[in-house]
């Protein structure tokens, strides 16, 4: 790869790619600041404001979203009459989760085996630096040949809309003929992927409520109405025998026919214990990428120690639904939302409320730009050819972008791939992606450029 110029000087760019990560990761930016502090956030909005500024873009700002937290914007001119592409990363992080569980501190970026562990690492900060860097190689070999936009989100993680608003109210700002979604991840290492679909989500909170408060186990249990016994049996009527979700009215068998996933490869990558089965049926590509799948976040109950012998008076869990390309979140929402109403047993009281929620995407893979993206990656990927990959996760920036720049071609690229262990303990990220996708990014600029009419 290194006889390219471009790869070459990415290559001699990656020290400094490794300084600028390592600063990022320092900050904290978990956009939840009830548990972390808004300056972190703040001092990472900062950060890339500065690093955007030092690299020549214009109209730098750290917007304020509706949701209180900040994304970072600027504008690099390119030569008069070209296209113009918008790059998008976030910043902002998930919660370290059991920093005992991790081998080496989470916010200090640590080189072990190969990778490049700290949380951020790779989902997104990683494509924050994979940006600057391809931004970098081409100015270093004849200039960047296309208007780039870059916008970098500050609460994605949350989930809470404040960039997708923002947008809506300033529809201008963002717009582009192409935008390249720099949060997703190719199938494993080494295997160029882009990402045509992404499954929506929702989150609902359900409480179930039984008792004016607590009895004692020994005098009222048995005919006492349990309110933590009847979240039980709800959460559990949202599963088959077989660990499929059921939802009530809510389509469940769709197919993916597409790049599949090897049922033992993924054993390996989700690192299931040896005899526990996988859940659903189908293949696994069907399962993660063409269906709804349930999870249960967080359940609000008695810890095990220190608890009394009581009869709850009351329970709550938030849970998530994910949603496959062609259902409505909305939909799924108010199908998820009644499920759990009906199914509640004894008469309990039972409430549900929306606490966010995203929309499912599908790209157009036929578009000039997936044609560029496909040459680049063949290069940046010596002998290996691009392949199309879902993601069971959800970005709902993309929908929003599709539905005010209808004409706008989207790709997502990214640095998540398997063993990147994105959202748990020891996430990392692996520099030889980092340095070939950034390689690929500049070489798909240079190539929609050149083909661009």
């Amino acid at each position: 790869m290194s006889s390219n110029p471009v790869a070459a000087t990415v290559a001699s760019l990656m020290p400094r790619a490794k300084e600028e990560l390592t600063e990022l990761v320092a900050f904290k930016s978990v956009a939840d600041f009830d548990q972390f502090p808004r300056e972190e956030s703040e001092g990472a909005a900062r950060w890339i404001a500065d690093a955007l500024t030092a690299e020549g873009f214009e109209d730098v700002a750290l917007l304020d979203t509706p949701d209180g937290t900040q994304s970072v914007y600027g504008h690099l001119p390119g030569p008069e009459g070209a296209k113009t592409v918008l790059l998008y990363a976030h910043y902002d992080v998930q919660p370290p989760l059991d920093e005992a569980g991790w081998a080496t501190p989470p916010f200090e970026l640590t080189e072990r085996d190969g990778r490049w562990y700290g949380r951020g690492s790779a989902d997104c900060k990683g494509g924050v630096v994979m940006h600057l860097l391809a931004l970098r190689a081409l100015k270093a070999n004849g200039g960047v040949p296309v208007h780039v936009k870059m916008i970098v989100e500050g609460s994605e993680e949350q989930g809470t809309g404040g960039l997708e608003r923002y947008a809506e109210d300033h529809p201008e700002l963002l717009q582009a003929d192409t935008i390249v979604i720099g949060d997703a991840g190719n199938f494993r290492v080494g295997l160029p992927t882009v990402t045509s679909t992404l499954r929506g989500m929702t989150l609902v909170r359900v409480r179930v409520d039984t008792l004016e408060g607590n009895l004692h186990s020994g005098q009222f249990g048995g005919a006492a109405p349990d309110a933590l016994a009847a979240l039980v049996r709800v959460l559990d009527s949202l599963r088959a025998e077989d660990g499929s979700t059921t939802v009530d009215g809510l389509t469940v068998d769709s197919a993916w026919d597409g790049l599949q996933y090897d049922e033992e490869q993924f054993r390996k990558d989700a690192k299931v214990l040896d005899g526990v089965q996988l859940i659903g049926s189908g293949t696994v590509a069907d399962r993660i990428w063409a269906r709804p799948a349930v999870t249960v976040l967080g359940i609000d109950c008695p810890p095990v120690v220190g608890a009394t012998p009581s009869v709850q008076a009351g329970a709550r869990a938030l849970i998530s639904l994910r949603v496959p390309p062609g259902v409505d979140a909305a939909e799924a929402t108010r199908l998820l939302r009644a499920h759990l109403e009906s199914r509640t047993p004894w008469g309990a009281r039972v409430s549900t409320e929306q606490i966010g929620q995203g929309q499912a995407f599908r790209a157009d893979t036929t578009s000039p730009a997936y044609r560029a993206m496909a040459e680049a990656m063949a290069v940046a990927y010596p002998g290996q050819e691009m392949q199309y990959a879902g993601q069971g996760g959800s970005i709902p920036l993309c929908n929003t972008l599709a539905s005010l720049y209808p004409k706008a071609e989207i790709l997502l690229i990214g640095l998540s791939e398997p063993e990147a262990q994105i959202h748990a303990v020891n996430e990392s990220v692996s520099p030889e992606e980092l340095e070939r996708l950034s390689v690929a990014e500049a070489l798909f600029l240079r190539n929609y450029a050149s083909g661009a009419n």
